[in-house]
C-alpha cells in the first residue's frame, strides 16, 4: 500500500555522476526494506542495490560496487542512489522497490515498484 515515484534520471557522459531519488507515500516507509533495480533494453530486470529498514546494512551488485551508494532518509520518506563513475553499460531504466518482509535481493522479494526513471550514459 505504498506508492513509489523515482526521479533524477537523465543523460550523462561516461565518468559522470547522477543521483536518483525515490519518494514514498501511502505507507510506513521505515517498515520497508528498499531496493534499486534496473532494466536495459532487451534484458531482464536486475538487482542493483538494497538497504535495510534502518539503513544499517547495504548490498550492491558486483557491477556497481565502489561506484554506487544507496541511502535512505526515513524522516523524509526518501530513498537515494548516488551513481558515480558511470559507464555506458549502466544505461537502463532504474526502478525503486519496497519489500514488506525479509531483506532480499531478488525481484520476487519486493512487493511495490515505482514507474522507473531513464538513465543514459554516453561514451
Amino acid at each position: 500500500q505504498v506508492q513509489l515515484v523515482e526521479s533524477g534520471g537523465g543523460l550523462v557522459q561516461a565518468g559522470g555522476s547522477l543521483r536518483l531519488s525515490c519518494a514514498a507515500s501511502g505507507g510506513t516507509f521505515s517498515s520497508y526494506v528498499m531496493g534499486w533495480f534496473r532494466q536495459a533494453p532487451g534484458k531482464e530486470r536486475e538487482f542493483v542495490s538494497a538497504i535495510s529498514r534502518s539503513g544499517g546494512r547495504t548490498d550492491y551488485a558486483d557491477s556497481v560496487k565502489g561506484r554506487f551508494t544507496i541511502s535512505r532518509d526515513n524522516a523524509k520518506n526518501m530513498l537515494y542512489l548516488q551513481m558515480n563513475s558511470l559507464k555506458p553499460e549502466d544505461t537502463a531504466v532504474y526502478f525503486c522497490a519496497a519489500d514488506r518482509r525479509q531483506y532480499g535481493m531478488r525481484r520476487s522479494d519486493y512487493d511495490y515498484w515505482g514507474q522507473g526513471t531513464q538513465v543514459t550514459v554516453s561514451s
